[in-house]
């Protein structure tokens, strides 16, 4: 195993692996229930999604831990299943069936990507300034998650993120107090802290009531098997346009969504090289093209690299050994769906905001006397947040890094990957004006 994994190579044991694996799983467990919620709203099953999700999470973890040897674990993404039942389905009208058809199709064009280097050759592009603000601005932006999820902060009549008056109370009250709990054993270098945290979160919960035994079967539901609608598809000249531009859109924000977490948590770990690169990148990448596909073909949405997997990074995972890990519950959780669905928020919020602290170090790496350096960098740091959007922090650093290098005289800073990258976030801005 130590031969497979390079764990001590890497300075790492077997038993840092499977918590810092356990922990990712217990940050991320809320998808398993959040995404059938949300794809119910499509009028899919709730029972099948979950099976879907589970096992689409599992493949693509596995494939991650496996072929990669990366401590990254993966699940249908946040925000893409939104986009895929709100607007495909409820606002454009469309079935399920019809936008599963989508994830495939994206699935397969993200494999012929990977298999062509191109996704690669993005990720290895990106300046290095850019790269440590990708890392501290994911760290941000899932700190303001964790705390939007404890309800500790909430949005006032006039939109804007304020402290909620009552942050001491109820679930918000639970998350501070799991907080301090986790900080502490972080500060006293306990093994497991962020683990350790989760699991006394939720058992502070019970009493309070934010800890629910949530119910149900322990008897795993079949997902649904290629429920696709190609030949709805070419019904109307509209369909197939809509078709295309609902394709691209999962495309693009996933292909960004992904590399964004990708540089942050590899960056964390310790894992890139010298020059920039990430070690097996490439088998990486096709681990989120393999879940997209396969996940399609049981009935959930786009599957991408989880920013949680931040929190299994900071636990100490540095193999593939941890992704194993996580995969292999994912597999369990079918036949526990009432115990992982009684996790609260209040657990997993304190996670996220301790993460995000350990992952917003990376900005003291950034040149900030260096003005085309550090503009595009706080820029992503700043979209990322403010616009509650991974591929949005990115598109406008790599813009202003290349208007800016061109403006001074110094385009010559510029990679061709990063030009062309920057050319399809213009395009994708125009297109999204008209």
């Amino acid at each position: 195993m130590d031969k497979f994994f390079k764990i001590k190579e890497r300075g790492s044991t077997v038993r840092t692996e499977i918590t810092a694996g356990i922990t990712t799983f217990m940050t991320m467990a809320y998808i398993l229930a959040v995404n059938p919620l949300i794809l119910s709203e499509a009028g899919m099953d709730f029972g099948k999604v979950f099976s879907a999700t589970a096992i689409a999470s599992a493949i693509a973890t596995l494939f991650m831990g496996l072929a990669a040897n990366l401590p990254f674990a993966l699940s249908s993404g946040m925000g893409l299943n939104a986009f895929f039942a709100y607007t495909v389905c409820v606002g454009m009208g469309y079935p399920w069936q019809w936008a599963l058809s989508a994830i495939f199709v994206e699935g397969i064009v993200f494999l012929l990507m990977t298999l062509c280097n191109i996704r690669e050759a993005i990720v290895n592009s990106i300046p290095r300034s850019l790269k440590k603000a990708i890392g501290a601005g994911l760290g941000l932006f899932i700190a303001y998650i964790g705390l939007k999820n404890a309800g500790i902060i909430v949005s006032d009549a006039n939109s804007l993120t304020v402290l909620n008056v009552k942050w001491f109370s109820g679930t918000s009250g639970v998350a501070v107090l799991g907080l301090l709990i986790s900080a502490v054993l972080l500060v006293r270098k306990v093994n497991g802290a962020i683990l350790i945290g989760i699991v006394l979160t939720t058992l502070i919960g019970i009493p309070f009531g934010v800890t629910e035994y949530a119910g149900g079967s322990y008897l795993p539901t079949s997902p649904y098997f290629c429920e696709f609608a190609f030949r709805d598809i070419f019904s109307s000249g509209k369909s197939v346009f809509d078709f295309a531009m609902v394709v691209l859109t999962f495309l693009f924000v996933d292909l960004f969504d992904t590399v964004g977490t990708f540089i942050a948590c590899a960056d964390k770990s310790g894992l890139v090289k010298a020059d920039g690169s990430i070690p097996k990148c490439k088998e990486g990448l096709f681990a989120d093209a393999i879940g997209t596909t396969a996940g399609s073909m049981l009935g959930t949405s786009t599957v991408t690299t989880f920013v949680e997997s931040a929190s299994g990074v900071a636990a100490g995972g540095r193999t593939g050994l941890t992704s194993v890990t996580t995969a292999v519950l994912f597999l369990l959780a079918l036949f526990l769906e009432p115990l992982f669905g009684s996790i609260p928020g209040a657990a997993s919020a304190q996670a996220l905001i301790l993460v995000g602290a350990m992952m917003v170090s990376s900005v003291a790496e950034i040149d900030f006397s260096d003005y085309t350096e550090s503009i595009p960098a706080f820029l992503t740091i700043l979209f990322m947040i403010c616009a509650s959007s991974v591929s949005d922090g990115i598109m406008f650093g790599i813009l202003s890094y290349v208007i800016l290098n061109v403006a001074v005289g110094k385009k010559e800073k510029v990679p061709p990957a990063i030009w062309i990258v920057a050319l399809l976030f213009a395009a994708k801005t125009v297109v999204g004006a008209l």
